[in-house]
């Protein structure tokens, strides 16, 4: 063999880097949920293994002249001051590809169900640069959830960024695996952020099933995990997502829930010495939601439809999160507790929940049935307290006398059994049905 090939400049830099000599820093505190460290040479993002054999992953959250803080991917049981500290100095990668589909993942993208080894995935950095928004393709075509009120009512393009508004048990995990069955889009990824152990596998056999799961790739991290793997749990679910749309692929990409992560990242943010703001919420945490958010949707060829899930707080629709992710996303769907405990499922209040391209990815026709049934349900519940109290008139209002007598065909296209899913074309011809037998002109 000649010397030259001995030499290559890749495999003697290689040859160097292997030779180079591991520089150590060491644990100076830990205190909350963070370690500082001090000794390392290291930025923004990177990250460190605490101890030794194996040691604890941890990631580089912030830093100042006296050192680093950093957040850790594992419990820091027997850590203490003057643990060593080694560098990764490299990304955490991220698995992708179709051998992904009908996994279940952990929050670093480690395959947590038992099934053995990912088949032949492609590893890619976590960060990935945001669609420009001048390559971003316009939203021009629906996308098919198998949910009739939000097909209908509130629907959805492909790489719109929708959010799903709710309080505490009002069902929006059931809708959620409903719209994964439902979904016409080549792929589904689902992030179970900060969700009840209990529950994780609930979902996956119930709600999701084995025809969900099939088509779906689904990201775990459970609210007993440290904040830092919570949030890494989105940001690898949304990595996977884009990978397939850089493909050209349609994807859904389905998180539960938003606020799980604002709160990991409130978490990260008060151990890393930011002030709190609102309602105990760093600055960053608004920054960090933005960011997310806006790596879902279209991008030069392919598409990402994110489905969100937020939890309002004591039922507060303008509470601080939900008030920050309404600005950032394309529309929101609301679900309402009275429907919920009256054993309306969907929950959905059509009334309050809106799609803001609705009207470009429908036809006008679409368009007018919409919104006619809007117009009948906004009529019903303005005289609501006068049905209640028995003081309306008959006659006064025609389209109040058409919903009260068909009350029971309104809902029966509201309504939806959990296991049912309405292809669109069947969807538009019952609302056809329904606005005709309510007097449309």
């Amino acid at each position: 063999m000649s010397t030259d090939v001995g030499l290559r400049p890749d495999r003697l830099a290689a040859a160097l880097s292997a030779a180079a000599p591991v520089r150590l820093g060491m644990v100076s505190s830990v205190v909350g949920l963070g370690v500082e460290v001090a000794g390392l040479d290291c930025g923004i993002g990177d990250l460190v293994t605490i101890g030794e054999n194996p040691g604890v992953d941890a990631e580089v959250v912030a830093a100042s002249r006296t050192g680093v803080h950093c957040m850790p991917l594992g419990r820091l049981i027997g850590v203490n001051a003057g643990t060593p500290v080694s560098s990764a100095r490299k990304p955490l990668l991220v698995p992708t590809g179709v051998g992904l589909l009908g996994r279940v993942l952990d929050g670093l993208g480690r395959p947590i169900d038992g099934l053995g080894p990912l088949q032949s995935p492609r590893m890619v950095p976590l960060d990935h640069p945001t669609p420009s928004s001048m390559n971003r393709a316009r939203i021009t075509e629906p996308l098919q959830l198998g949910v009739r009120v939000i097909d209908s009512l509130t629907t959805v393009g492909k790489g719109q960024r929708l959010g799903l508004f709710a309080g505490s048990g009002v069902g929006k995990s059931s809708l959620l695996s409903m719209i994964a069955r439902g979904t016409d889009a080549a792929v589904s990824v689902i992030a179970l952020v900060g969700e009840r152990g209990r529950e994780v596998r609930e979902f996956l056999e119930d709600d999701l099933g084995p025809e969900g799961l099939a088509r779906s790739i689904v990201v775990v991290s459970t609210s007993d995990e440290p904040a830092l793997m919570r949030l890494r749990a989105a940001f690898v679910a949304t990595r996977i997502a884009e990978a397939f749309r850089d493909e050209g692929a349609d994807v859904t990409l389905m998180m539960d829930s938003l606020t799980r992560v604002a709160m990991a990242q409130r978490e990260i943010g008060l151990s890393a010495g930011e002030p709190p703001a609102t309602r105990g919420y760093p600055p960053s945490t608004f920054s960090l939601l933005a960011q997310l958010l806006e790596r879902a949707g279209t991008g030069e060829r392919g598409s990402v439809t994110g489905i969100y899930t937020v939890l309002v707080d004591g039922d507060d629709h303008n509470e601080p999160i939900a008030d920050s992710a309404r600005s950032f996303l394309d529309g929101h769907v609301v679900l309402d507790r009275k429907l919920a405990v009256a054993g309306h499922f969907p929950s959905v209040d059509a009334l309050a929940s809106i799609s803001r391209v609705a009207s470009r990815v429908n036809t006008a026709e679409h368009n007018r049935s919409a919104a006619f049934l809007r117009k009948v349900l906004s009529e019903r519940r303005s005289v609501q307290d006068l049905l209640d109290v028995g003081a309306y008139q008959r006659g006064s209002n025609p389209l109040v006398d058409a919903a009260i007598d068909h009350e029971a065909a309104i809902n029966s296209f509201l309504q939806q059994p959990m296991t049912q899913q309405t292809p669109i074309d069947q969807t538009w011809a019952h609302l056809d049905r329904l606005i005709r037998l309510l007097g449309a002109p």
